[in-house]
């Protein structure tokens, strides 16, 4: 195979800064919703916060093909193998669609017995479980768009993916507000309303995405694609994502193992745990961004066996992170009350919210380390590690201590927020451990070492 010029190393920043702005967007239109339905009243707002972490979970799911073929397609081109990162996205496709059809049946056919198992309260199980079985069939969208999405951003691509992510949001929020608010001589949907709107802004997004394949990557998927596997590629993307996708989905369900936790402890609880949540992933931000551009930085790196610069962008990108989660949480902690009051008018529901802000002071920082640190390791093919370290640090350290604070001991909403807290700092401090003693090295060297062979052949 004749030799293929090498792209340069795509920087941190360049690739960094459109992937925040994609998920400061995000951010901005899910806060949004959240108001407009705090509007309605807090029971609506629960009512969206309990269903929304019930769709997020198969979404995760979605992260094992995302994540993997982001990973191998960098790796490919980090090597100079265009015509091998393109077999990776097209082998992705499939498993994409499947998961998504797999995973709207399960929503839909399943919804009451899903809020059962996370003990929806009475009063808002009947609005949940409607909401569930129309926004289950945007999973099959989501699932096709997560991966397209993915498949772009490791071909550098990145502002060209926030480009789509906000005519996205625009079609999310001028379809929703009129259909939710009944407008324009429209019945007043609610709930149901935002849900239309949510699907309508998926299908637009599809289509957005496979243009921009074509135009960008000069891919134009095949029925072949949709419909016939390719092992062989699959089980690339695999190794990366199983492992990746299993942290992501252990992660999911002790999160919602706490979400039923913060149910039991009542209506209002459950309320203020919604708003925390957006609020939470605004503190979040830079880091997730961050750790984003680190894996496709890293990842480039590793696929050139340039390995001391792999080391220097994670070092490099943790700094940057630390930094700018602890001056988020801590100005979000002191201006609690004043951001509590643009959601809630109920003095329980604010003095519960603003306590928990104080914790997330000591939780962002933990949480930074994960976010850089892990995508760094899994970039560089040491994938099964974090997820094995991880799975028993979210069970027993996250379930086991925000039951054993916000349940047994009866510290409520704050006790079960501190058991989020101390499963981040354990995992982010073994995972940076494992980075600074190099045992990633050996996983680097291999992936590598594949690729090459594969290239040549």
């Amino acid at each position: 195979m004749p030799a293929q010029a090498v792209a340069p190393r795509p920087g941190l920043f360049a690739i960094t800064w459109p992937i925040l702005s994609e998920h400061l967007l995000h951010a901005t239109v899910s806060l949004l919703f959240v108001w407009l339905f705090s509007v309605v009243s807090d029971a609506t707002a629960a009512t969206y916060g309990l269903s929304t972490q019930i769709i997020r979970f198969f979404f995760i799911l979605f992260r094992i093909v995302s994540m993997g073929s982001s990973v191998v397609i960098t790796q490919h081109l980090g090597a100079g193998d265009r015509a091998g990162a393109e077999q990776i996205a097209r082998a992705s496709l499939w498993a994409a669609i499947w998961m998504g059809v797999v995973s709207a049946l399960v929503t839909v056919l399943a919804a009451d017995f899903l809020l059962d198992l996370m003990k929806a309260p009475a009063e808002l199980k009947s609005q949940a479980t409607a909401y569930m079985m129309l926004a289950g069939w945007t999973l099959v969208a989501d699932s096709i768009n997560a991966t397209a999405a993915a498949v772009l951003r490791a071909n550098t691509h990145t502002r060209d993916a926030m480009r789509l992510i906000l005519a996205s949001h625009l079609i999310s929020v001028c379809a929703a507000v009129p259909l939710m608010l009944g407008w324009f001589g429209l019945p007043k949907l609610g709930l149901i309303g935002a849900g239309i709107a949510f699907l309508l802004a998926g299908l637009g997004l599809l289509v957005m995405n496979f243009a921009l394949w074509r135009r960008r990557l000069g891919i134009v998927p095949k029925l072949s694609d949709w419909f016939v596997p390719r092992w062989r590629r699959l089980a690339q993307v695999m190794h990366i994502g199983l492992p990746g996708g299993g942290e992501n989905v252990a992660y999911r369900v002790c999160f919602m193992i706490n979400l039923a936790f913060v149910a039991v402890i009542g209506a209002e609880a459950l309320a203020t745990h919604t708003y925390l949540l957006q609020i939470s992933y605004f503190i979040l931000l830079s880091g997730l961004a961050i750790g984003f551009g680190t894996e496709i930085v890293v990842g480039h790196h590793i696929g050139a066996g340039q390995l001391k610069m792999a080391d220097r962008v994670v070092i490099k990108a943790l700094q940057y992170g630390l930094c700018s989660s602890v001056l988020l949480a801590l100005t979000a902690a002191l201006a609690g009350t004043q951001i509590f009051g643009l959601f809630s008018s109920d003095p329980v529901v604010v003095s519960m919210g603003v306590k928990v802000l104080w914790v997330l002071v000591f939780l962002e920082p933990g949480r930074t380390f994960n976010l850089v640190v892990i995508n760094g390791l899994r970039a560089a093919g040491d994938a099964r590690f974090p997820v094995g370290f991880g799975v028993f640090s979210m069970v027993a350290v996250g379930v086991g201590f925000a039951w054993l604070f916000g349940v047994h001991l009866g510290w409520g909403l704050v006790g079960i927020w501190i058991g989020f807290a101390a499963d981040e700092w354990v995992r982010g401090l073994v995972m940076f451990a494992r980075w600074r003693y190099l045992a990633w090295v050996p996983h680097a060297k291999r992936a590598r070492r594949q690729i090459r062979d594969q290239y040549k052949g």
